[in-house]
């Protein structure tokens, strides 16, 4: 539902009657639809970056986690961090556009009051701003941009290509655009990039001989200023996706790799070197650490919107770490004074991007109504009401991820079920009804198969076990930056700080413990082995939806936490 200014303002006044604190500055932004956005420039080098924003072409609600535990040295340091805990941590003020943005907090009331964020068309009117007040900037994708909607699936990811091409791009790495396919993926490369958009990734290389897939950097000069820009793909592709979609590609962290192209690019003259990275922060914190020369990390894949940058010392100075959100929720603008060689000075400001507070790029408005139209009544098919809040991010469920369980344990029959912890998917206000492409923006990649398992309660807890590692071991480079599985049916605890193979206790079912050696009826989806068969998730659960009509708030299914107590990562 779109509003005019006159509207928006009413709800504001609403809002603020409510609690919330409007200052004079927002008030301005609301009227005028730009204080929010007016940003100096500073320095000479700038720098735009956008991450993760997962297909979503228009504006969106997403919410923000309530559960973000940091384990061991994360502990109390950003992205780790929610709620009151990122207000105080950065000053941000309750009840503001901040606040919104940044945290979990109030937010249906707040989403109703402030608006949708994202869209593309937005965007665009930011980016178009931003760069004409600062001559030369470039905008920089950090992946995770073919992937995540309905129509993006359809055209193999086409529509985010050319919406790219339109938004202005410069360079881009990726992760799950390799799920598309390592054909499909060069062919993009190599057609529809040439001259507009550079993909770089250091860390992919072939399998047999270990050479470069793709360009590992690039070096741009900004005002007379050369700047090199490193890609970094996410390493874990090949373990995480389905390894068949890219047989001939290897990738890993390769730090050490990433230091000689660090010390190649200085070497050719760059005085400004910048990452971009789809390592997941914690990982490039580690890396900002043992790796000298890089000047900032614009990174991603873990979609941590974080307001102010990590300042990393290293044997050779500092870098900064930054981590710009996901859903096109967030544009990063950083800026660098840069005389006699080296920097000065920098900037930065992590802006979100309230639909309501942008107008409109109309040519990019009408290049989205071109994409959906063919697809138009689909994907607004009205399937149900969704009574409570629909959302997905968060360690260890999401209400939407409750839904998907609970659609898949009544459909196949299962007394457990699992689904992927995903941190992409777009969030439903109460009230608000559930549309085919709001499944979609759940469900929609190229591996969707949903299945029905028979596995002894020794697996069970082998899968839970390492999907655990794979967020709380105390190393990031061990991690892979996605959520614990969601799990339904079955009741267990868990303790993120014990070693693995112990971190989960206490399973059970029907309140009775799970035997090692009895065999349970598992459903799931999205099986990472090739030759996998089943139905599409996504038909699952419309079904389900279609024949539900309203839907309950859904009750989480979530663990019994030992050992987090005082954990500012959850509220």
């Amino acid at each position: 539902m779109s509003m005019n200014r006159r509207e928006f303002l009413q709800i504001l006044a609403a809002a603020s009657a409510a609690g919330f604190a409007l200052d004079s500055r927002e008030l301005l932004a609301a009227q005028g639809g730009g204080k929010l956005y007016d940003l100096p420039r500073f320095g000479n080098v700038s720098l735009l970056h956008f991450t993760d924003c997962h297909a979503q072409l228009l504006p969106i609600y997403f919410r923000e986690p309530n559960v973000n535990l940091g384990i061991g040295g994360a502990v109390g340091r950003a992205p780790h961090l929610v709620g009151e805990h990122l207000l105080r941590a950065f000053n941000i003020r309750p009840g503001s556009l901040d606040a919104h943005a940044f945290t979990y907090l109030d937010f249906a009331q707040a989403a109703r009051a402030y608006g949708k964020v994202g869209g593309f068309a937005h965007l665009a009117t930011l980016v178009k701003r931003l760069r004409a007040s600062r001559p030369g900037a470039l905008l920089l994708d950090g992946g995770d941009t073919w992937q995540g909607s309905a129509t993006a699936l359809w055209s193999k990811g086409q529509d985010m290509v050319d919406a790219c091409k339109l938004l202005g791009v410069d360079i881009m790495t990726g992760h799950w655009e390799f799920t598309l396919g390592a054909e499909r993926v060069q062919e993009i490369v190599k057609k529809d990039f040439p001259g507009k958009i550079e993909f770089l990734a250091q860390n992919v290389k072939t399998t047999d001989f270990g050479d470069p897939v793709f360009k590992p950097y690039a070096i741009r000069e900004i005002n007379g200023v050369p700047v090199a820009v490193i890609g970094q793909g996410f390493p874990y592709t090949p373990v995480a996706n389905p390894r068949y979609m890219i047989p001939d590609w290897t990738m890993g962290i390769q730090d050490d790799e990433m230091q000689k192209v660090v010390d190649e690019a200085r070497g050719k003259g760059a005085q400004v070197v910048v990452l971009l990275s789809h390592n997941g922060m914690d990982v490039d914190l580690k890396m900002a650490s043992r790796v000298t020369g890089i000047d900032a990390i614009l990174g991603g894949h873990t979609h941590d919107g974080v307001p102010a940058p990590s300042i990393v010392k290293n044997a050779g100075g500092q870098t900064l770490v930054m981590n710009s959100g996901s859903n096109g929720k967030f544009l990063s603008v950083l800026d660098f004074d840069v005389r006699g060689g080296n920097i000065q000075g920098w900037r930065y400001k992590l802006l979100p991007v309230f639909s309501n507070l942008l107008p409109a790029d109309k040519e990019m408005a009408a290049y989205i109504d071109k994409v959906r139209a063919p697809h138009k009544a689909k994907l607004e098919e009205k399937l149900a009401v969704s009574e409570g809040l629909l959302y997905r991010r968060g360690n260890f469920n999401g209400s939407w991820d409750q839904l998907i369980l609970d659609a898949m344990m009544e459909a196949k029959g299962a007394q457990i079920a699992f689904s992927p912890g995903f941190r992409w998917g777009t969030s439903i206000l109460p009230g608000q009804a559930i549309t085919f492409e709001h499944v979609m923006d759940q469900t929609a990649i190229t591996y969707p198969y949903s299945t029905l398992t028979d596995m002894s309660g020794e697996m069970i807890k082998n899968v839970l076990e390492d999907v655990c590692d794979n967020l709380f071991n105390a190393d990031p480079y061990k991690q892979q930056g996605g959520d614990m599985v969601r799990v339904g049916g079955m009741s267990y605890a868990c303790d993120p700080n014990a070693a693995m193979g112990s971190r989960i206790q206490d399973m059970r079912l029907d309140g009775k413990p799970i035997e090692a050696a009895r065999t349970y009826k598992v459903a799931g989806w999205a099986p990472v082995a090739e030759g996998a068969t089943g139905e599409p998730i996504w038909d699952v659960v419309t079904k389900w939806l279609r024949d539900k009509k309203v839907v309950t708030p859904r009750k989480l299914n979530e663990p019994r936490l030992i050992g987090v107590a005082g954990n500012p990562g959850i509220a």
